[in-house]
């Protein structure tokens, strides 16, 4: 059974940093034969869901929004089965509720999305 379970969200002034942190149930794995992805997405009061930044668990390939580029590093800790997502120069337009989520390795992990978890907010203000 693939679970998925955020933390890490809170409130923080500009110009700071929050860790986010997905913890991927051991069963993922094998519910896609090992290749899969983990991607965080995030949705904005008002707006569409989008994908921030993803990453391939097999070989650690990373791939990021533009308007982050820079500023969030995506990693995985396979003996922990962990996603991490670190965000460094919050801007109040991060400001949103923070998901992960699973895809298959083949996919657009930016774009496409499986199974999500229920999301951890993220409120960036002074």
């Amino acid at each position: 059974q693939v679970q998925l379970v955020e933390s890490g969200g809170g409130l923080v002034q500009p110009g700071g940093s929050l860790r986010l942190s997905c913890a991927v149930s051991r069963s993922t794995s094998a519910h896609y034969s090992g290749y899969y992805a983990i991607g965080w997405f995030r949705q904005a009061p008002g707006k569409n869901r989008e994908g921030v930044s993803c990453i391939i668990i097999g070989d650690g390939s990373t791939f990021y929004k533009n308007s982050v580029k820079g500023r969030f590093t995506i990693s995985r800790d396979i003996a922990k089965n962990t996603v991490d997502l670190q965000m460094n120069s919050l801007k109040p337009e991060d400001t949103a509720v923070y998901y992960c989520a699973t895809a298959p390795e083949y996919s657009d992990c930016l774009h496409e999305a499986d199974y999500w978890g229920q999301g951890t907010q993220v409120t960036v203000s002074s």
